[in-house]
């Protein structure tokens, strides 16, 4: 079993930013993304996901390093100040590493 080290981004913010971001994302250079739905509290008080207008997403993108800056980067310019996000990253080991390769995106 050969596996291949990558990033994992973790993104949680606003629902009404998802089109926004993945749209965004797509042109920084992200192979792919899911998202889902995210409950919990934090600073800016509880977010339970009950009003759109309330609710929180969690996005995640499988990338290498440099794509992993650019997009954080990004994000911490443009959303950090007017919006409530948060970042995290984590290196991830992945089993069919030309899955997450923005070079081979469209061949899989």
């Amino acid at each position: 079993m050969t596996d291949h080290n990558s990033i994992l981004i973790t993104i949680i913010t606003e629902a009404s930013l998802e089109h926004a971001l993945t749209d965004r994302l797509k042109h920084l250079g992200a192979p792919g993304y899911t998202v889902s739905d995210a409950r919990g509290e934090g600073q800016r008080g509880v977010r339970d996901a009950g009003w759109q207008t309330n609710s929180n997403i969690r996005i995640e993108v499988i990338c290498d390093k440099p794509t992993a800056q650019t997009i954080t980067t990004y994000l911490r310019e443009h959303y950090y100040d007017d919006y409530a996000m948060i970042l995290f990253l984590r290196e991830v080991s992945v089993l069919r590493p030309e899955k997450f390769s923005s070079s081979n995106k469209g061949q899989q």
